[in-house]
This record gives C-alpha cells, sequence and structure tokens, in this order.
C-alpha cells in the first residue's frame, strides 16, 4: 500500500533560466509566475529558455551533477530545444524522453609544459592563429594515423556537436545514441582528400602541433580557449552524464532531416 503523499508529476521542482534576451526574460517571468521560483541549485529540473546556446551553458553549469535539462526555443537555430510553448508544461516534461550524452575531455599542453583540461559539450577544435596554415600530427589510441595534416584546423565533435560546427565544415551527421565522434579539418590543404574519420567512442586522439613556434595555433573545448598549445588529447568522458530531455522523437526527426537536407 502505497503511503505518503504521491507526486502528481514526474518533476515537482522546477526552474526557469533565461539566456539573457529580452524575449526569454519576458517568458522566464511568465513561467516562473505560473509554477513559482525555484533555485536552478535545488531543483528536479531545469528549463533552458532560448537557443542552443542557453543549453549548452546550463549543461556546463551543472556539469557531473546529473541535472535533467529541458530547453525551450526562444533563439534562432535551437537544435537541442523543444517548441515553446507555455501551456501543459508539466505534461510536456512528464512526457520528455531522457538522452543521456557526454562531454569530450580535453587535455591541452602549451609550449610551456603546462597542462589543462576542459571538457566540451559540442567539440574540441583547433585552429590557426596567424595567416599560415596549422600542420599537425594526428594519432588515435597512440598509432600514429596522419604523419601531416596542413589545415586551417581540425575538430573533435561529439553526437551533440556533430549538426554545428562540424556540420559547417562538411562534417558527418551522427544520431544522438551513436558510439562515434567525428574527427573532421577545417580547410584541409594536405592531404588534399581527406575528409575526416568515424571513431569510436573509447577512442583517444593526440594532436601533435608540428612548427608549433612558427604556426601557433588554439584549442578550444566549446567556448573555452587556450592559446599557443603544442599537444592536445581527446577523449570522451564517459564518466560524465548529461541528460537532455526532449519530445518524444524530436532529435531523432531533427536528425533526419539535417541529413536529407528538409
Amino acid at each position: 500500500m502505497a503511503t505518503g503523499r504521491e507526486p502528481k508529476h514526474r518533476f515537482e521542482q522546477i526552474a526557469f533560466v533565461s539566456s539573457g534576451t529580452p524575449e526569454a526574460n519576458v517568458a522566464r517571468e511568465r513561467l516562473v509566475a505560473r509554477h513559482g521560483e525555484i533555485d536552478p541549485e535545488t531543483a528536479d529540473v531545469v528549463v533552458a529558455l532560448g537557443g542552443d546556446g542557453v543549453m549548452l551553458q546550463v549543461q556546463h553549469r551543472f556539469m557531473g551533477k546529473r541535472k535533467p535539462v529541458y530547453g525551450m526555443n526562444l533563439g534562432s537555430v535551437g537544435f537541442l530545444m523543444n517548441e515553446y510553448r507555455e501551456e501543459d508544461l508539466e505534461t510536456r516534461l512528464d512526457q520528455a524522453e531522457a538522452s543521456i550524452v557526454h562531454p569530450l575531455l580535453m587535455t591541452t599542453t602549451d609550449r610551456a609544459g603546462a597542462v589543462v583540461s576542459a571538457r566540451a559539450i559540442n567539440e574540441v577544435y583547433i585552429f590557426r592563429r596567424t595567416y599560415q596554415t596549422a600542420k599537425m600530427r594526428i594519432l588515435v589510441d597512440g598509432t600514429e594515423r596522419l604523419a601531416e595534416l596542413v589545415a586551417d584546423g581540425l575538430l573533435v565533435a561529439t553526437p551533440v556537436g556533430s549538426t554545428a560546427y562540424n556540420l559547417s565544415a562538411h562534417g558527418p551527421i551522427l544520431p544522438l545514441d551513436s558510439a562515434m565522434m567525428a574527427l573532421t579539418p577545417i580547410s584541409a590543404f594536405r592531404p588534399r582528400r581527406w575528409r575526416g574519420a568515424l571513431l569510436s567512442d573509447r577512442a583517444l586522439v593526440t594532436i601533435d602541433i608540428l612548427e608549433a613556434d612558427k604556426r601557433p595555433v588554439a584549442a578550444v573545448a566549446d567556448h573555452f580557449e587556450l592559446k599557443n598549445v603544442v599537444k592536445v588529447e581527446v577523449a570522451m568522458d564517459h564518466a560524465t552524464d548529461l541528460i537532455l530531455l526532449h519530445d518524444p522523437g524530436l532529435f531523432n526527426e531533427r536528425n533526419l532531416e539535417e541529413q536529407f537536407g528538409v
């Protein structure tokens, strides 16, 4: 026999976070008036209001805390966001599907020998800092796969990030539940016909920067940038879970639409 008060909904403590735009701020005020003001730190679920940027910000804020985040689109693209609608929010949250994704862990070494790590939900990318192209050596699980890549840069994308910068660089779109990473060159010059690789999300990617003094590069994990790096290691951080909530079938449909150019 059940005891105590049975919860009416899947999430009882709902917090709202705005991207800071006037539209998102107004939406937050209206939703708080309906559902109350809850501290995101103690809430059962966070509703992010804005575009994909605010979704990434909220996920970084609660990195490692397994805080479910449900986005509602008040931005431009909003690939990770659900349709904005004030009505029936609790019912939508009850019915939402949860996707567990993992961030990338980037570890860099700079010219002074300093080692710094950062996580990326979308992608880690390396790009040239001067007019000269970057030269990079690529290893996968300790085995050299490309002795020299001459390009503007290189990125490693998660399935979440495969429709972002990776897609713009002509990289492949990965289903959200695929156990893969995309390795994609940015404006590659040599090898002329190399278009990248699909890797297991258990792989360790090592990028050695060649001629680092003459051809300096920076490494970026989402929004965190490090300059003058000489070595970058990237691996999927399976110990860290991020919970994305979405309306049933939403991400699968968007993924197919992108692949077929709809």
